[in-house]
């Protein structure tokens, strides 16, 4: 017999056993939800080259600005946790964070900047459910949402009024918090066939 998908489990309880687990998951108030590829048939699977072209172009554009403030920026692998009615681990495509994180922290708790490259399985969790969820990060200072099927970014911006968005398209650019890095779209997606 297995688990039933509708049962909670601890927070404790899934710190426990993501470190043993096979695929990466994320928790939703006491739920876990596997990250699937494409296919929806294995946890996943990898990305595709497009994908990953964006993830390491941003990466690359982010790294020096951030060090040179102090700051860090994270792969895939670092998860990010939020307390909005309940609590929230999910795996960001890249975290910059400027909290100092001791060297086998495992999650951020204040992040700056997160950016997420949409693909099919993922883009309607990252623009709906991640939108509302992040901006709940009172250290959060940008979402950043890139396109993989056209040249196109969304940049949700905190402001003294409020999140303001931003979008480009094309040739355009988005400036970055945090780091205050203008960003071509020409250089998030170099090398990348569309």
């Amino acid at each position: 017999m297995t688990d039933s998908p509708l049962k909670k489990i601890s927070e404790a309880e899934y710190l426990r056993t993501e470190e043993a687990s096979p695929f990466k998951r994320e928790y939703v108030d006491g739920f876990v939800y596997a990250l699937h590829s494409q296919d929806g048939l294995t946890a996943q699977a990898g990305a595709t080259s497009n994908h990953g072209l964006i993830c390491t172009n941003l990466i690359a554009a982010l790294h020096r600005p951030a060090r040179q403030r102090g700051c860090q920026v994270y792969a895939s692998d670092m998860r990010v946790r939020g307390d909005l009615s309940g609590t929230r681990y999910y795996y960001p495509d890249i975290v910059l964070t400027c909290e100092d994180l001791p060297g086998d922290a495992r999650y951020a708790q204040a992040p700056c900047l997160i950016a997420e490259v949409l693909s099919r399985s993922t883009q309607d969790t990252d623009r709906r459910e991640k939108v509302w969820a992040y901006q709940s990060l009172s250290s959060l200072q940008g979402y950043l949402l890139v396109d993989t099927a056209a040249r196109a970014a969304r940049l949700y911006r905190r402001e003294a009024e409020g999140w303001r968005e931003e979008y480009a398209e094309g040739g355009g650019q988005v400036t970055l918090p945090c780091v205050d890095l203008p960003l071509s779209l020409d250089e998030i997606y170099d090398g990348v066939r569309l």
